[in-house]
C-alpha cells in the first residue's frame, strides 16, 4: 500500500470511526477525480440535502460512483452539516464543498446536476418539486411524499422538468427480490391467490415528555416547516416518524419497501388498490400517534386481494409472500428466498419470459440513468403507487371506511368529507404546496 493509499484508507476509517461517513469507507480515486480518473467536464457534480442517518448512508453510496463529486451539503441541524462538510472536504482533500441550512438559498446561488435528499417525510414534496423546478436530477429517500394530492403534483412536476428521479426503495436492485417477481410474474406459482405483506411492528415507547427548549444547532421553525407547528418535546432526528404530523409510522416507513415488490410483481397487468378497508390500535398517554399495529386487505385491480398487516398478523413475518396454485414464495431482506417447494426456487425464467428491469446497485443505477437519461428502476411513478396504496389504508383505518380508489383517475370514488381531506393537507405558511 503506497502512502496516498494507506493515508485515505486511514482517513477514511477516522471517519466511520466518528460516525460521521458509513461503510464503505474507502472513496476510489476515480470518484475523487484524481489521478486523471475524471475530466472535470465529466464529473456529475451533487448536492446532499439532509446528511444525518440515511442521507448519510445514501451519500456514502454515491460518493463510490465513478464521477460523481459532492460540492454542496446542506442540513438544518449546523451541528451534523459542520460534521459532514468536514469529512467531505477530508475526502477530497480540498475545501471547495460548501454548507447551507436554507436549500432556497442552496437553489438561488448553486448550479449542480444532481441531488440525494433525505429528509424526514413531511418535507418530500415541497423538496423534490423545488430541486425538479430547477431541472436537477434526484435520488430522493421513499416515501415518495405525505399525501396522495401531493404525490399527484409530484409526478407531474417531475415528468414536465423530465429529470431522471431514484425514489429510495432499494429493494428493487437486490437480485433476489427481482428473481422473486419474476418467478410469480411468469406464473410458477399458477394463479396469484392472494399476497400477504408484513411491515414491521411498531414498538417505540414515550410517554408525554414535557415541552422544551429545542436544541440550539437547529431551527426547529423551520424543521416543523410545512407541518402543523409542535411544541417541542425532545422529538426530533428519527423519531419524527411516530407522529402523523410528519409520517405515517411504520406503514408508510416500508410500503415503499415490502408493497413495492408487491406491485412490481404484478406491474404487468398495472394492478393497483381498487377497494380498501383496515383497522389499526392506537396507544394512549403517549405522544405518539400512529398505530402500533395495523391490518388492511385491499381488492387489487386484477382481482388478486394483498393484506398489508403489521408482521404480526402474518406466519412469514416481515417481507412479502405470494400465495399460489402451485405452492407460496416467500421473499425477505434477512431470510433471502424460501418456498413452499424448493423447486419453485430452481425455475429458470426462459428468455422470452417477462424480465424486469435489472439493477444491480441503486446508486449506480441512478447515476448511469443520470448519463443515459432513461428511466430508473425505482421511478417517480412507481414510488407514487407504493405510497398510495399505504395511504389509502391509513385513510381506510383512520375513517373506519371502505375507501375505492379509481388507478385510472387516481382519486378517490365517492368519499366522504373526513376520507377526502386525510388525502391531502394544508401548509403552515409561508410554504405554498
Amino acid at each position: 500500500m503506497n502512502n496516498t493509499s494507506r493515508r485515505n484508507f486511514l482517513k477514511n476509517n477516522a471517519l466511520l470511526a466518528s460516525g460521521t461517513i458509513l461503510a464503505p469507507t474507502i472513496i476510489p480515486a476515480c470518484s475523487r477525480g484524481k489521478n486523471g480518473h475524471t475530466a472535470p467536464s465529466d464529473r456529475i457534480t451533487l448536492a446532499a440535502v439532509g446528511v444525518r442517518g440515511r442521507g448519510n448512508t445514501n451519500l456514502t453510496g454515491l460518493l463510490k460512483q465513478k464521477g460523481v463529486q459532492v460540492v454542496v451539503a446542506c442540513d438544518l441541524d449546523t451541528h451534523f452539516l459542520t460534521k459532514m462538510q468536514n469529512a467531505i472536504w477530508s475526502i477530497y482533500e480540498n475545501k471547495d464543498c460548501r454548507a447551507y441550512t436554507d436549500y432556497r438559498e442552496l437553489l438561488e446561488k448553486e448550479s449542480v446536476d444532481t441531488a440525494v435528499i433525505s429528509v424526514p417525510d413531511h418535507w418530500h414534496m415541497l423538496l423534490y418539486n423545488a430541486f425538479a423546478n430547477k431541472k436537477i436530477d434526484i435520488y430522493g429517500e421513499k416515501p415518495l411524499v405525505r399525501k396522495i394530492e401531493e404525490g399527484k403534483k409530484l409526478v407531474k412536476t417531475i415528468e414536465d422538468n423530465d429529470i431522471v428521479f431514484q425514489t429510495g426503495s432499494q429493494q428493487r436492485s437486490m437480485k433476489h427480490f427481482r428473481h422473486a417477481c419474476e418467478l410469480v410474474a411468469n406464473g410458477v406459482l399458477g394463479k396469484i391467490e392472494r399476497i400477504e405483506v408484513g411491515i414491521p411492528n411498531m414498538t417505540k415507547e414515550i410517554g408525554i415528555p414535557p415541552i422544551q427548549e429545542p436544541p440550539k444547532e437547529i431551527d426547529y421553525n423551520f424543521w416543523v416547516g410545512p407541518a402543523e407547528y409542535l411544541e417541542y418535546r425532545g422529538v426530533l432526528h428519527g423519531h419524527w416518524r411516530w407522529l402523523r404530523n410528519y409520517s405515517g409510522g411504520q406503514l408508510t416507513d416500508w410500503v415503499g419497501h415490502h408493497m413495492d415488490i408487491a406491485l412490481w410483481s404484478m406491474e404487468a397487468n398495472n394492478a393497483e388498490p381498487v377497494e380498501i378497508t383496515g383497522d389499526a390500535t392506537f396507544r394512549e398517554n403517549t405522544i405518539f400517534d400512529v398505530p402500533y399495529s395495523f391490518d388492511i386487505q385491499m381488492n387489487m385491480s386484477n382481482e388478486v386481494p394483498v393484506r398489508l398487516c403489521s408482521e404480526s398478523f402474518t406466519p412469514h413475518k416481515h417481507g412479502v409472500c405470494w400465495y399460489g396454485e402451485n405452492g407460496w414464495l416467500y421473499a425477505s431482506r434477512k431470510e433471502g428466498l424460501k418456498a413452499s417447494n424448493e423447486n419453485i426456487l430452481k425455475e429458470v425464467i426462459p428468455e422470452n419470459g417477462i424480465h424486469l428491469y435489472e439493477s444491480g446497485n441503486h446508486y449506480k443505477n441512478f447515476i448511469d440513468c443520470v448519463k443515459s437519461r432513461e428511466k430508473t428502476v425505482a421511478p417517480v411513478d412507481a414510488g407514487f403507487r407504493s405510497i398510495t396504496a399505504g395511504l389509502l389504508g391509513e385513510i381506510a383505518y383512520l375513517t373506519g371506511e371502505t375507501i375505492h380508489w379509481n388507478p385510472i383517475k387516481q382519486e378517490l370514488v365517492n368519499a366522504s368529507p373526513e376520507a377526502l381531506a386525510l388525502s391531502t393537507r394544508e401548509y403552515r405558511e409561508p410554504w405554498v404546496f
